[in-house]
């Protein structure tokens, strides 16, 4: 995994190109590189995971008159394939990586080769005697692009701080980007930078920036189809593609481990991969966190039924596995806030955000990559609201029913400027009218796609920014097994009756995978990513709030209604903020990390 970014229109000096550089250097410690011509400068920063001597950055190829350059980040999990198919075309390779794949991939077959791709990346091609730059990102989103136009160039980056560091491009929020944090964060439309004037490439897109006009096409997309199989069928579909990914995802030159929380997504990656490593001779290294006094103050909860201790143990037992536990404390988590909002560039889920980069920070001393368990409740239906019949049949998006509050936030200054509601459910209706559904389904199949559409184009997205931008500030590569966009395809046409099997969140994948785990595990009730209850932590974060409140130079306000800031200190409302874990410490941690980013990224309001 790496840092990519690119300008294309001007020749750029060498201060600007070691700071773009400096800004990438976490997600890419082992090496960087840059290819310039008059036209187009591409900058690499490298975590070196497969063929270390022979995937260097960015990467050029000289085929007849033409040259082709390329800078790329994400792994490709079919390389041997292509590069089988591309030999017998008459390619000759240097070396083992998937940047060279992906490169004469391109050559070859042009945007075509993104069908051929099972991985997760974000890449650009230089066309050197077209002038032509094609940029594209994989088909769920889990690799990042974001890009600009400015005073006619063409900027592209990993990351957003990136294209910050251009001269004369400047941080501006609109009062669209004001609305997304706000009425949508940490969530955001498809395609949206929030700054103003940056976009976000959305996965299964890609395009070509010729002259000065940049062409977007979509790819890929969730399409319906009729599911013929049985149940049985079915769920012997499921465990292939499931253990398929896992194993397929485990390649590496460098050590991998596994994220552990004793739930069912995790269990299972950890279970095949600790019986593939055990067939080749080796360990498998487990990494698992907890917080200090959660032993004392954790209360079961709707979203949270019971702690992960127990099932973590069960599994490392049945499993052998190298256990590394991750013990984190209050203060730990709230020295974190502003550098959780530096990793994402935006604020973010808060403690969920604050705990994940700390216990990535651990986890990268022992292993440059991981294997984790996300996008398995989009794709199988394991979010309570797919299940909650209050929740599902109501308009808006279900992991956020608190749109009266959120409208209730906005400043006086945006009130004006924003029609808050509509600006909510324009979105969420153009979502669910671009779903792809068959003609002549029942009212629940087609509310039970619109919701699958809604979390993978939404939901996910937050947790695969999270996991990526809180993962590689620490130069670790996570991936992600269940995002494996032939497990979404297949599962999109799979009825909601074998999804729900035995009225079970995940039934069908849980009966898939009878005999891979234990049946404590196997049958556990879906509990989220751990969060801390240490009342301490509250204390902290309200705190420094109410400090706020007081502050007259504070610029939280500007965007924030003051008053109703005092009345969400005084209140738990029955709805998180957002999703399960967003309740009251982590909505008031949102709010200080929005403070922190307008004043940390020097962030000008032109509303």
């Amino acid at each position: 995994m790496c840092a990519i970014a690119g300008v294309v229109g001007q020749k750029l000096s060498d201060l600007v190109i070691e700071k773009m550089l400096h800004t990438m250097k976490r997600r890419g410690p082992d090496d960087q590189g840059c290819y310039e011509t008059e036209d187009c400068t591409l900058l690499h920063t490298r975590l070196a995971v497969i063929d270390p001597a022979g995937g260097k950055q960015p990467m050029t190829v000289k085929t007849g008159q033409k040259t082709y350059t390329i800078c790329y980040n994400g792994e490709l999990y079919n390389t041997e394939e292509i590069r089988e198919e591309l030999k017998k075309l008459g390619h000759e390779f240097a070396g083992h990586s998937d940047t060279e794949a992906a490169l004469h991939a391109f050559i070859q077959w042009k945007e075509g080769c993104l069908d051929r791709f099972n991985g997760i990346f974000a890449f650009a091609v230089w066309e050197e005697q077209e002038k032509k730059l094609f940029i594209a990102r994989d088909r769920m989103g889990v690799k990042p692009l974001f890009y600009a136009e400015h005073e006619g160039n063409f900027l592209f980056a990993s990351e957003i701080k990136t294209i910050l560091t251009y001269p004369g491009f400047k941080a501006r929020l609109d009062a669209q980007g004001a609305a997304e944090i706000l009425l949508l964060g940490p969530g955001r439309t498809p395609g949206c930078g929030v700054f103003q004037g940056i976009q976000e490439l959305p996965g299964g897109f890609c395009g070509y920036r010729l002259g000065n006009k940049l062409s977007i096409k979509q790819y890929w997309k969730l399409t319906d189809r009729e599911h013929t199989d049985s149940f049985e069928d079915t769920a012997q579909m499921v465990r292939y593609l499931v253990t398929d990914s896992i194993k397929r995802q485990m390649v590496s030159d460098v050590p991998i481990g596994t994220f552990l929380s004793g739930g069912l997504d995790s269990s299972i990656i950890s279970a095949v991969c600790a019986w593939e490593m055990k067939n080749k001779g080796s360990q498998l290294m487990t990494f698992s966190v907890d917080y200090e006094h959660n032993d004392k103050y954790f209360t079961p909860n709707k979203f949270q039924p019971n702690s992960d201790g127990y099932f973590i143990r069960l599994m490392q037992q049945t499993l052998q596995s190298d256990q590394h536990d991750c013990l984190l404390c209050a203060e730990e988590l709230f020295s974190s806030l502003g550098e959780a909002v530096i990793a994402r560039d935006l604020p973010g889920m808060a403690g969920v955000d604050i705990s994940l980069l700390a216990f990535c920070k651990r986890i990268r001393k022992d292993v440059k990559v991981a294997l984790s368990g996300e996008c398995a409740d989009e794709i199988f239906g394991g979010y309570p609201w797919y299940r909650d019949p209050e929740i599902r049949d109501k308009e808006g998006f279900p992991w956020a029913q608190n749109t009266r509050q959120r409208c209730s936030m906005l400043s006086k200054a945006l009130r004006g400027k924003v029609n808050a509601e509509a600006y909510i459910h324009q979105r969420y209706e153009d979502t669910c009218r671009n779903s792809d559904i068959l003609p002549g389904v029942s009212k629940q199949e087609r509310r039970m796609k619109e919701m699958v559409n809604l979390n993978q184009q939404w939901f996910m997205q937050t947790l695969l920014d999270r996991k990526d931008r809180m993962s590689m500030y620490s130069g670790l590569e996570v991936r992600v097994p269940f995002c494996d966009y032939r497990i979404a395809e297949y599962l999109y046409g799979v009825p909601w009756e074998y999804k729900d099997y035995k009225g079970k969140e995940k039934g069908l994948l849980r009966h898939a995978m009878e005999g891979l785990l234990p049946q404590e595990v196997l049958w556990r009730k879906k509990s989220p990513y751990p969060k801390t209850f240490d009342p301490a932590y509250l204390e902290m974060v309200t705190a420094q709030l109410h400090s706020l409140l007081n502050d007259p130079g504070a610029r939280l306000f500007d965007l924030v209604d003051k008053e109703q800031t005092r009345v969400l200190l005084e209140t738990e409302y029955a709805w998180p903020w957002y999703g399960q874990l967003m309740k009251l410490p982590q909505t008031i941690c949102y709010l200080l990390q929005t403070e922190f980013w307008l004043r940390e990224y020097d962030v000008e309001l032109v509303f």
